[in-house]
C-alpha cells in the first residue's frame, strides 16, 4: 500500500523515491484506478480552485461585475505572474470596485522568470497582486461584494463568503462542510480537507456536470469553459496545467495545488482523478498524472510527445549532463487497478 511509486535514479541505483496516494473514479464515483491509500485526507490547496470560483460564480458575480472568461479563468488559477495575468486580476477588482490594497494573499515574485525580470529591470516591486493565488482572493473579494459581507474579513472561516465556498466544495466532493477538516492555505484562506476518492468524485463533477444541482452543474460549466478556453491563464507559459490542458485541446481540464496535489477531470472519458504526493514533492506530480492517463488509455502518441518533458524528465548535474532519470512503477497501477 505505502511502495513508492515514482523513482529518482542516478546511475545504476534508485537514488530518491515518493509514495504517492491516487485514484480515478468514473461517472458513477466508482474508483477504476488506484493507487495507495485513498482513504486519509488530503488538503485540496490551488486544487480546490475551480470550486472556489465556482461557488461565487453559482452566486451571480459573473451576471452582477460583468466579469469575462478570462477573469473567470484567473480566479481558478495559480497563475505566474505573467503581465496578462496580472491584468485580469486588475480588472477584476476595477470592475468590483476594489483595488490591490484589497488583496491579503501577500506578496511574492512572479513565478515566470521573464515576469519577474522584467519587474527588476524597471525596478517595481512584486506585491499581492504577482501572488499566483491573487486571482482567486479577487473572485472571493467579488462574492463578498456580492454578498455584502466585509471584505477586509474575506480571509476568515465565519465571513459569508467563505460559508458559501466550503458549503459547495461540500456538495462537489460528497462531504458535510461541517465535517471538513481545515487548515489555512498558503495564501491565508481556509482550505478543507477530503479522502482522495472524494477529491477525485469532484473533479469527476467537473468532468461529467451530473449528480449536482442545476445551479451547481451551470456554474462548474461556466468555471470549466473558461479554463478550457484560456488554458494559459491557469498557469503560465510553459507550465504543466496549461500545456496538458492546451495539449488534450478541450477533453482534459485539470488544476495543480501545493504539497503534490493534482486534479483532473477528463471531459470526453467522464473521469475525476486526483493525485497525492505523500511527501509534499512537486516534481514527482506530473509523471503520475500522465501515467494515470497512460493507464486509462486516454494519451495518443501525439500527446505522449508533447508531454514526455513532464512525463518523464532526465536529472542533470550542473553542467547540464543527464545524469539520471524520473520513472514511475506503472506496475503498481496494474496491480491495483478495479474491475
Amino acid at each position: 500500500m505505502n511502495e513508492p511509486f515514482v523513482e529518482i535514479t542516478r546511475g545504476p541505483i534508485v537514488e530518491s523515491a515518493h509514495v504517492v496516494s491516487a485514484c480515478a473514479v468514473d461517472r458513477t464515483g466508482r474508483a477504476i484506478l488506484q493507487i495507495g491509500d485513498i482513504e486519509s485526507p488530503v488538503y485540496l490547496r490551488s486544487s480546490a480552485k475551480p470550486f472556489i470560483a465556482a461557488a461565487s460564480v453559482r452566486e451571480g458575480v459573473v451576471e452582477r461585475f460583468g466579469l469575462e472568461p478570462r477573469e473567470i479563468a484567473v480566479m481558478a488559477a495559480s497563475h505566474s505572474g505573467e503581465p496578462f495575468h496580472v491584468e485580469a486580476v486588475r480588472s477584476i477588482l476595477r470592475k468590483i470596485g476594489l483595488t490591490e490594497a484589497a488583496l491579503q494573499c501577500g506578496p511574492h515574485p512572479p513565478y515566470n522568470t521573464a515576469a519577474a525580470a522584467e519587474l527588476a529591470r524597471h525596478g517595481e516591486p512584486f506585491t499581492a497582486i504577482h501572488n499566483n493565488c491573487s486571482g482567486k482572493h479577487a473572485g472571493i473579494l467579488a462574492l463578498c461584494v456580492l454578498l455584502d459581507c466585509d471584505p477586509s474579513t474575506y480571509m476568515e472561516l465565519q465571513n459569508a463568503a467563505e460559508q458559501t465556498i466550503l458549503e459547495f466544495c461540500a456538495r462537489m466532493t460528497g462531504d458535510k462542510a461541517a465535517d471538513f477538516p481545515i487548515g489555512i492555505d498558503g495564501c491565508g484562506i481556509p482550505v478543507f480537507a477530503v479522502s482522495t476518492l472524494h477529491g477525485a468524485r469532484a473533479f469527476m463533477r467537473l468532468a461529467t456536470l451530473e449528480g449536482i444541482g442545476l445551479q451547481d452543474a451551470s456554474a462548474l460549466a461556466v468555471v470549466r469553459d473558461a479554463m478550457l478556453a484560456y488554458p494559459l491563464y491557469i498557469a503560465g507559459t510553459g507550465e504543466f496545467d496549461s500545456v496538458l490542458m492546451s495539449t488534450f485541446g478541450g477533453s482534459i481540464t485539470c488544476k495543480g495545488g501545493a504539497e503534490g496535489v493534482h486534479g483532473d477531470a477528463l471531459i470526453s472519458g467522464a473521469i475525476g482523478m486526483l493525485v497525492k504526493v505523500r511527501d509534499g514533492a512537486r516534481r514527482a506530480v506530473a509523471p503520475t498524472v500522465f501515467a494515470m492517463l497512460d493507464e486509462l488509455g486516454a494519451i495518443d502518441e501525439d500527446a505522449k510527445a508533447a508531454l514526455e518533458i513532464f512525463a518523464a524528465p532526465p536529472i542533470r548535474n550542473r553542467a547540464g549532463r543527464i545524469v539520471g532519470a524520473t520513472r514511475t512503477k506503472r506496475a503498481m497501477i496494474l496491480e491495483t487497478r478495479k474491475t
